[in-house]
């Protein structure tokens, strides 16, 4: 499977998330989204969701800091204990064995982050 994992600013926009989507997934044929589950109720989250058709995979904080990830977030690691909540729910979703094929990539506003894992499975 291949996942998009998503990291995002609580100000952050549909357009924000979409920029980030489009850097990280350009090439890619992306199965699903994934990230962090304390974002479950983010309006600009479900707007971005509805408008792609993709599921939605909310990940337990847990499972985001035992992830390797390319980049490393002050910010993230902080709060989530991964050096990027993007990379880290990519992996996670992706499954067993799941390797970054696109790492994060940001949006021109700064406010969302997105990259791109496929599962070791696939």
């Amino acid at each position: 499977m291949i996942v998009a994992g998503l990291g995002f600013s609580s100000s952050a926009t549909c357009a924000s998330l979409r920029a980030a989507f489009d850097m990280a997934s350009r090439g890619q044929r992306v199965e699903a989204l994934a990230t962090v589950v304390s974002k479950d109720d983010h309006a600009a989250l479900a707007a971005f969701a509805k408008a792609t058709g993709l599921p939605l995979h909310f990940i337990p904080t847990g499972d985001l800091t035992g992830q390797r990830t390319l980049s490393c977030s002050a910010r993230s690691r902080a709060t989530y204990g991964t050096g990027s909540v993007a990379e880290a729910s990519a992996l996670a979703a992706a499954g067993y064995g799941a390797r970054l094929i696109s790492p994060r990539h940001i949006s021109d506003d700064r406010l969302a982050t997105c990259a791109v894992a496929i599962g070791g499975h696939t």
